[in-house]
């Protein structure tokens, strides 16, 4: 069971830290919102794969030009440890604010200029390969965004409450997600197929670019420059020195999560398309029910991991997730409605309680020294590996083996390494979350209120 590290501050002292929830709640919209609406934009590139591949991808089959699609929303992932080291470096340099405000606005502009670029037949090879720069752009601002957020969230919680406030953090992504979900469905519900193939897919990309401005002036407004512990000099340098074993253990702990959204979440619809004939239209209008449902399990799970622990409620979880993939997805192949909706439900509901359980995990492992770019790089490193590539994996393995339920076993092989990366987890928390500078500045408290 996870400790919680006692306060420094003797009991019935009560510092400014903890008379200001208001500042609390003021954290986390910004932690929160700013997320939501990075993950707006990032995700749509994957419910529009097949209208991109189209565009910028043409070819006499279909599969092949899906394939490519979904090759270059694997390049954003690619990007994403670059992003989280680079934001990381910023976070432990200059702060937590400098990073989320900056991944806000790497996000906004490169969504927007995918709404405008014109098709390969107006451009020739030029239209592919701007597409692959600005999804790299994008690649970089999400992987600087989740885990700098997380844990700016984690380490402005209270006492006993560091899952809780961190799950608000997936919980945003989440929200972001949903989004994108409600603009595909949207699209698809308002215009004729043949309307969406033709410009409708750009409109949420063109929209995005006032929700990343609103997110930034959320973030201007509402998070407060803090001081912060003296940095280390070179955060990176000494994360692969001294650190480099954590990184791999958090990368294998996220595995069951990157694997596990990314074929729920955003290959389900395509998946279902082959495999069993469901319209892209009620796919969507499933996946963005679904995705509201599992939202508060989310909060759940932080909650949760305060009162169990990390380790307990991330073994509990990446099990199930390990033991009902194949069986859930079998029945979602069936094709039927009401199959597709519990398969849905159950699956994102698994991955929301791993989501929500495991930000403090990860900030509880890391130094403060170099918290932000440990957990940002090992996040990161494994969305790159397995995440990203979950859609272009999974549409491989269903081209090669002809085989429906291929993409369940790669789901399943990802939720089982998680679940040994989770056994592996200490009980009790190596590190504190609290520093040197917040220490010192707590024991002035206390002496000047005696």
């Amino acid at each position: 069971m996870t400790a919680v590290l006692p306060p420094i501050v003797p009991p019935g002292v009560v510092t400014q830290e903890f008379r200001t929830p208001p500042s609390v709640r003021r954290g986390i919209i910004a932690g929160v919102v700013g997320n939501m609406l990075e993950w707006y934009d990032f995700v749509l590139f994957g419910f529009f794969a097949a209208e991109i591949g189209a565009h910028f991808f043409p070819a006499s089959n279909p599969t092949a030009s899906l394939l490519a699609a979904y090759g270059t929303f694997a390049a954003g992932f690619i990007m994403r440890p670059v992003g989280g080291a680079l934001f990381g470096w910023v976070g432990d340099r200059f702060g937590r604010k400098q990073a989320l405000i900056w991944s806000v606005l790497a996000m906004a502009f490169p969504s927007f200029f995918i709404g405008l670029l014109p098709g390969e037949a107006t451009i020739g090879l030029a239209a592919p390969v701007l597409l692959v720069v600005f999804r790299l752009l994008q690649g970089l601002a999400v992987g600087g965004e989740y885990m700098a957020s997380s844990v700016f969230l984690v380490e402005g919680a209270m006492p006993g409450k560091r899952g809780f406030m961190g799950s608000w953090s997936p919980f945003g992504a989440s929200v972001g997600t949903l989004l994108g979900a409600a603009a595909g469905a949207l699209v698809n519900a308002i215009l004729p197929p043949d309307a969406v193939m033709a410009y409708g897919w750009r409109i949420p990309f063109i929209v995005g670019l006032g929700v990343g401005l609103g997110g930034l002036l959320i973030r201007s407004h509402y998070v407060e420059s803090v001081p912060h512990q003296p940095p280390a000099k070179s955060p990176l340098g000494e994360a692969f020195r001294f650190h480099w074993r954590t990184i791999l253990h958090l990368a294998a702990l996220s595995a069951g999560i990157g694997v596990g959204f990314y074929t729920s979440a955003v290959y389900a619809a395509t998946w279902l398309a082959q495999v069993a004939g469901v319209p892209a239209r009620t796919s969507l209008v499933i996946d963005t029910v679904a995705l509201a449902i599992s939202l508060p399990l989310t909060l759940y799970a932080g909650r949760l991991s305060d009162r169990i622990g990390r380790r307990r409620a991330l073994v509990v979880v990446s099990g199930l997730l390990m033991v009902l993939a194949l069986p859930l997805m079998a029945l979602m192949a069936r094709g039927q409605t009401g199959g597709v909706f519990v398969g849905q439900v159950v699956l994102l509901g698994l991955v929301s309680m791993m989501c929500g359980a495991q930000p403090a995990a990860l900030a509880e492992l890391a130094p403060w020294r170099v918290r932000c770019t440990v957990v940002s790089i090992a996040y990161n490193l494994c969305m790159a590996l397995l995440g990203g590539t979950t859609p272009l994996v999974a549409s491989w393995l269903l081209s090669r083996s002809g085989y429906a339920l291929a993409p369940a076993w790669y789901l399943t092989a990802a939720a089982a390494l998680a679940f040994v990366a989770a056994l592996l987890l200490p009980k009790t928390l190596p590190h504190r979350l609290t520093t040197e500078f917040q220490s010192v500045r707590r024991r002035e408290a206390h002496t000047a209120a005696s």
